[in-house]
């Protein structure tokens, strides 16, 4: 721990945290083992940080909410394993008349400006690429990767391995495993180099595809017509249904 470094006296610190130069540690905050802050980080009260967290220069951990109906109240944010969070990166608390916590998860990558407004939660192994934000309550399922500049609305929910392009304006929830884009947001087709990458078989694929083709037709069509579906199938239609 540098020297410069301001910690509260009740922060509970793990002895093997490193916390670089000028960085400021709030009150009831909870920093796990091996967890690295550079220089000028601020974690704000009532946070907890897990292990293995990397959070570098100039990211703000844990402030107010940006919600004109916060009071000062008792709110939280929790953060599991392994996260990386870059430069000028924000993550808001919770709010009373929200879940009273924000939530993240572990493994994921929050890049250069990003931000993660009050009450949202995310799950693990997840994107958000440069300046992508995400107002208050949204709900972002594994591996999903958002776009650099992508902007989510409050309440959206966007389901497991979405993927958006770059600058995608979201409005609406997104169905798991679907690539949208645009302002407003479309989505064009199943996340495919993406499934790839997380190893789906070319035969989960395809089912995916057929699935969505049958979405773009008509939900009610898919209803209708007889076909085997298996479960991450099944994740697409159970996240409509």
């Amino acid at each position: 721990i540098h020297s410069t470094a301001i910690i509260s006296k009740s922060a509970k610190i793990h002895s093997s945290v490193t916390i670089g130069p000028y960085s400021i540690i709030g009150e009831n905050v909870v920093i796990s083992e091996n967890t690295i802050l550079e220089s000028h980080v601020v974690i704000k009260k009532n946070t907890s940080i897990g292990r293995n967290n990397k959070i570098y220069q100039f990211a703000s951990i844990g402030e107010d909410p940006q919600d004109l109906k916060f009071d000062n109240e008792e709110t939280s944010l929790v953060i599991g394993d392994n996260n990386v969070f870059r430069e000028f990166c924000t993550i808001n608390r919770g709010t009373v008349t929200g879940i009273n916590e924000t939530m993240i998860g572990s493994n994921n990558l929050f890049m250069t400006s990003s931000h993660v407004a009050h009450d949202c939660v995310i799950k693990d192994n997840c994107i958000l690429s440069n300046a992508a934000s995400l107002a208050g309550h949204v709900r972002i399922g594994n591996n999903v990767s958002l776009g650099g500049f992508t902007l989510v609305h409050q309440f959206c929910e966007i389901g497991d391995y979405a993927f958006s392009g770059l600058g995608t304006v979201i409005s609406r929830d997104v169905t798991p495993y679907t690539l949208v884009a645009g302002n407003h947001a479309q989505a064009y087709k199943i996340n495919t180099a993406g499934l790839k990458r997380k190893g789906f078989s070319l035969d989960t694929i395809k089912g995916l595809e057929k699935v969505f083709k049958l979405f773009s037709i008509t939900f009610f069509s898919l209803l209708r017509r007889p076909f085997t579906l298996d479960t991450k199938t099944f994740g697409l239609t159970g996240f409509v249904t």
